[in-house]
């Protein structure tokens, strides 16, 4: 599992198993956010089945799919909920890192 620093206290990957828990864990990260929705493809892990795996590891977890080239107001405000809320650092996944990558970049241009 590879991931990007997008900030000191946020980063990003691609879709992630429950067996990559320990490792999210391990690395410092206190939340973990899933911007995919379930059933994008076929034999992905549902967002419940990580937010178990998360939860048990003494983990945050938050759920807010977003729909591939489709981001909404609604989700930029979600996210930036989720992040004033959760304690730092945050891990974000969808299918590829884009997503969470791109609604990060929309509330710091709000922030502006």
């Amino acid at each position: 599992m590879e991931y990007r620093e997008i900030s000191e206290d946020y980063s990003v990957s691609g879709q992630i198993q429950p067996e990559d828990v320990a490792t999210i864990k391990q690395a410092g990260f206190r939340s973990v956010i899933c911007n995919r929705p379930d059933d994008e493809q076929p034999g992905q892990p549902s967002a419940n089945t990580l937010k178990a795996a998360v939860e048990a590891a003494g983990l945050a977890f938050r759920y807010i799919p977003v729909i591939s080239g489709q981001i909404t107001a609604e989700n930029v405000e979600n996210q930036a909920g989720a992040l004033n809320e959760l304690e730092g650092p945050v891990f974000a996944y969808c299918r590829s890192g884009a997503r969470c990558t791109n609604l990060y970049g929309l509330i710091q241009q709000q922030k502006g």
